[in-house]
């Protein structure tokens, strides 16, 4: 198959993402599928609910009940990436869904900056630098400015970093990619 894939989001039965998710994974493992559908998630969160005691207790959250995201091979026909009728049939046909989301339920895949800000793929950024090295901004509103690592945070993807703006120390945070070590 294609070497080519994207995220496309499943309707669901409010309350049935999980059964969804399980049902088509049964699925693309019996029918050895898993060149054609490579990845389903349902994104939650952790949130602390408090009780009307005074209790706290840590929840899973979905972010978007209803939704569940699958990770499709898709080729390239005519100039449009299409997924294989054998993936839109599994999908399509699994108990719970009511269909793709787009116009028309015709499978629209998200766009690159979608599924980055959804957070559905973490990109491994490399940090070659370390708390007190000296660096640069390469990217953002602060591009040019250069300062000093005071921390680095690989999990949430930021770094904070001490940069000299109008005399003064100011601590800006950065995504990790938005740093680079300056030159010696």
């Amino acid at each position: 198959m294609a070497e080519i894939s994207r995220w496309y989001v499943i309707h669901t039965y409010s309350g049935h993402e999980n059964k969804v998710k399980d049902n088509i994974e049964k699925v693309v493992e019996n029918r050895k599928m898993e060149d054609q559908i490579l990845e389903i998630k349902v994104p939650t969160e952790m949130v602390t609910e408090v009780k009307e005691n005074g209790e706290t207790k840590e929840v899973e959250r979905k972010l978007f009940p209803g939704y569940v995201l699958v990770k499709l091979a898709v080729e390239e026909v005519n100039g449009n990436l299409t997924m294989s009728d054998d993936a839109w049939y599994v999908i399509r046909n699994t108990r719970g869904v009511t269909g793709f989301v787009g116009p028309e339920s015709k499978p629209v895949p998200l766009s690159d900056a979608e599924v980055a800000k959804l957070g559905v793929e973490k990109k491994v950024v490399e940090v070659n630098y370390e708390i007190g090295d000296f660096v640069n901004v390469i990217d953002g509103p602060l591009t040019d400015y250069s300062g000093v690592v005071k921390s680095i945070n690989v999990d949430n993807n930021m770094v904070v970093v001490a940069i000299s703006m109008f005399g003064r120390e100011t601590d800006a945070e950065f995504e990790l990619n938005q740093i680079e070590v300056a030159d010696k």
